[in-house]
């Protein structure tokens, strides 16, 4: 069976009757065993997919399928779905399985989505090189010794890899874009409170966002489309209507567009990636669209904001994993206070422990107005200057990330190379606005480049209009075969 692009080459061949979704989930079970290496996939729920494929397979012949039916998807080990282990990657919630299903995971399953299993990710989505999880590294298939790229690098990999046609991550600050631009394929971060949080293990409230990683724009669109909207069962979800971005795809004649100046500028750009950016550019001028620099004076302070503000929650959010109630209990506790000290100091991993003294110092009474209060200042300096920009523009470009893949390890003794590799990806996540990563080409070793498209906030029908334009007619050579 060959590989398919986006759900569009799966329906034609469902309809010419060449496949049926039972043949479709098979050649994906085939694959993740042949590629078991990867360490994308933590479990497999192989006999669910296949009843499941037999019910589309069903609701096909009798006409009555929903929009996703035919779609094979993999799901981010921080997404509840009843009945199924829940980790977040974590040694400290060994054994726990979910006593209900998320909202948007609900929604896929509504839709008649096959899900096939569990993605390894970065710990409690805490990393950008998934290497932090209690299971390991996950590898990219283009090279097992670099990173796909984090949190949600199983994701990234079971679309890169062709484990199942899409995945469903989560983006804090670049965990959906990142690991998209590292693997070649398209990852979407919608405006924050676009899709439903409730079954979504929390990292930091105020950032975290449910969003898809495709091999198709039109896939994005329409996995948005299915899983936005107000929800009963969470407070900060937006009550706007949800369009139908799927039939929202035909781009503008003409777009302003601008691009921040000292992106491509700074001295750890890959000039791999400044070439791609800039010729990205000259093709769009060349279409006739405005295409200009823009200066935005806080790049520098985007990280130690995003930082501060993300660990500080993270400290209160992971206070709920005690030891008491569920998951690990470390079995050479002696009474309460050494249960408390000792399953969290057993059970968390380094780089969550880092976040988590990080977030409690800055939270402390003696440092909250030195860096929490000065921070919560700086993001919304961030918002409203990005918000300002995206007034004048229809669009702001840039990369996605400063370097391709690096190499397992390469990153791992110097927390902050590591946290710099978020430093084009914070900037959208900081103001709340949607952004999506596109494969735009290889570097010279051959790995995928990357390149963000931020729009200003609801504003995902317009931004995947001009995405899909991008990989149509000016990177279409770059989209991952």
């Amino acid at each position: 069976m060959r590989r398919f692009n986006s759900l569009t080459e799966v329906r034609n061949e469902l309809a010419a009757g060449n496949i049926t979704c039972r043949q479709l989930v098979e050649y994906y079970l085939d694959n993740i065993a042949g590629k078991a290496h990867l360490n994308a996939f933590l479990e497999v729920w192989a006999d669910e997919a296949r009843a499941q494929a037999d019910a589309v397979d069903a609701k096909l012949a009798s006409g009555t399928a929903g929009k996703l039916a035919g779609m094979v998807i993999g799901l981010k080990d921080v997404l509840a779905y009843q009945g199924h282990t829940l980790q977040s990657s974590s040694h400290i919630l060994d054994g726990f399985k979910s006593l209900f299903t998320g909202t948007a995971v609900q929604r896929l399953l509504d839709e008649d989505a096959i899900l096939i299993g569990r993605q390894n990710c970065d710990e409690f989505a805490m990393g950008a090189s998934n290497e932090t999880s209690y299971f390991g590294p996950v590898r990219n298939e283009l090279d097992p010794e670099r990173v796909p790229g984090g949190s949600s690098g199983g994701s990234a990999v079971a679309v890169q890899a062709d484990l199942c046609l899409a995945s469903i991550g989560s983006d804090t600050g670049g965990s959906v874009r990142q690991p998209a631009a590292f693997c070649g394929v398209v990852g979407l971060k919608p405006t924050y409170s676009r899709i439903s949080r409730y079954g979504l293990i929390a990292y930091a409230s105020s950032f975290d966002q449910v969003g898809p990683i495709t091999r198709s724009v039109e896939d994005a669109a329409l996995l948005l489309e299915v899983m936005a909207g107000p929800d009963e069962f969470d407070s900060t979800v937006s009550q706007q209507p949800v369009p139908a971005y799927s039939q929202l795809l035909e781009p503008q004649a003409h777009y302003r567009i601008g691009y921040i100046r000292d992106t491509l500028e700074r001295p750890g750009l890959a000039p791999d990636i400044k070439q791609a950016t800039e010729t990205v550019i000259e093709q769009l001028r060349g279409q006739g669209h405005v295409v200009e620099a823009v200066d935005f004076p806080y790049l520098d302070y985007m990280v130690p904001t995003y930082y501060i503000l993300t660990t500080a929650e993270a400290s209160s959010n992971l206070g709920r994993y005690d030891g008491v109630k569920y998951g690990y209990r470390a079995p050479d506790a002696t009474d309460l206070a050494s249960l408390y000290k000792k399953s969290r100091s057993q059970g968390f991993g380094k780089e969550v422990q880092r976040r988590i003294l990080l977030g409690t110092f800055v939270l402390s009474a003696n440092y909250y107005d030195a860096y929490y209060t000065k921070a919560q200042r700086v993001r919304r300096l961030i918002k409203e200057q990005t918000d300002e920009l995206l007034r004048q523009y229809d669009f702001l470009i840039l990369p996605t990330s400063p370097t391709t893949a690096f190499r397992i390890g390469e990153n791992t003794k110097d927390p902050l190379a590591m946290y710099l590799a978020d430093i084009f990806t914070v900037q959208a996540s900081l103001a709340g606005v949607p952004a999506i990563s596109l494969p735009i080409g290889n570097d010279q070793g051959g790995l995928p480049i990357g390149m963000q498209v931020m729009s200003g906030a609801f504003r995902e029908a317009e931004m995947l209009a001009f995405a899909k334009h991008l990989t149509e007619s000016v990177v279409a050579s770059a989209v991952a075969p």
